[in-house]
């Protein structure tokens, strides 16, 4: 195909993976970055993923453990936890001239990045979606969206539209928005309250919203609060307002890795949260409590 791009994906799991596949699916080149032994289990059987919206369907990629050579652009999709030690399978000599695109939660990573590789190739995504790896290469997409947004202030807007386009032609509802801390705020807004109080009682957003009412509209206030002062979005009410739409079993990221024993993204989140209440004096005691209840219980 005439616009076929060629695009690393670091991190192939629930995300990741669900990226990869679709990419590939669409005809663009497809080189997922992950240990060795994932990247054989790609090599040899593919992506398959299993999906309400996209149907179910193997796509054929290349895998390896790190990037070799130039690529159009490189997804990010591995959680805070992981980054440091999965960016050294992106070496900035072989990115080359190639978009970075962090899929992450939070809002701390994008300054990082653009400390390790050059800052204009640093393009910030938000990704909303639910989608996990049930096994290496085997993905179950169960949300009935899948919608990107792709920022990067300081990114050639054309190679951003073009980025866009491909991703949306592949699947994911992807649009360019022009302020980037809005974006990533936006997501920060909606995630912090919703992962740190599912995570700290172990329950499902439906009795997060009835038994902890009260908590969770000061939480919301709160986080609001911070994102005005850092530059982003404030509605608190449009956020109850979402949180009362998802169906009553909806559990955070945060609390399946809790679960399953996994690192938190306690961090990036939480801890975020309140360096940021901190950098612009906003109060944030509900924040602050929670964050230090889940440390400490060992997260």
């Amino acid at each position: 195909m005439a616009n076929e791009l060629t695009v690393a994906v670091l991190g192939p799991g629930g995300t990741g993976g669900l990226l990869a596949g679709l990419l590939s699916r669409a005809g663009h080149r497809v080189i997922c970055l992950s240990g060795e032994e994932t990247a054989k289990t790609l090599r040899a059987d593919g992506i398959r993923v299993r999906s309400g919206l996209f149907g179910d369907f193997t796509a054929r990629v290349e895998a390896d453990t790190v990037l070799r050579e130039p690529v159009g652009a490189c997804l990010v999709a591995v959680k805070h936890t992981a980054l440091d030690a999965a960016l050294d399978r992106v070496p900035p000599t072989a990115l080359g001239d190639g978009l970075l695109v962090p899929l992450l939660n939070g809002v701390e990573h994008p300054a990082a990045l653009r400390a390790r590789y050059r800052p204009g190739l640093v393009a910030p995504a938000v990704i909303r979606v639910e989608s996990t790896r049930v096994a290496p290469g085997v993905i179950e997409h169960g949300s009935p969206f899948a919608e990107i947004d792709l920022t990067g202030e300081e990114v050639d807007r054309a190679r951003l539209d073009a980025l866009a386009r491909a991703l949306s032609a592949a699947g994911p509802a992807t649009r360019v928005l022009d302020d980037e801390t809005a974006a990533l705020w936006a997501k920060m807004s909606f995630l912090a309250p919703f992962a740190l109080l599912t995570t700290r009682y172990g329950l499902p957003l439906g009795e997060i919203r009835t038994r902890h009412r009260d908590e969770l509209t000061a939480l919301v206030e709160e986080t609001a609060a911070v994102s005005r002062a850092s530059g982003g979005p404030s509605d608190p009410a449009q956020a109850l307002a979402r949180y009362d739409a998802f169906p009553p079993p909806t559990r955070s990221s945060m609390q399946r890795d809790a679960e399953a024993g996994r690192p938190l993204e306690l961090d990036a989140i939480g801890g975020a949260l309140l360096r940021a209440a901190e950098r612009h004096g906003v109060s944030a005691p509900v924040a602050a409590r929670l964050v230090r209840e889940l440390r400490d219980a060992g997260h």
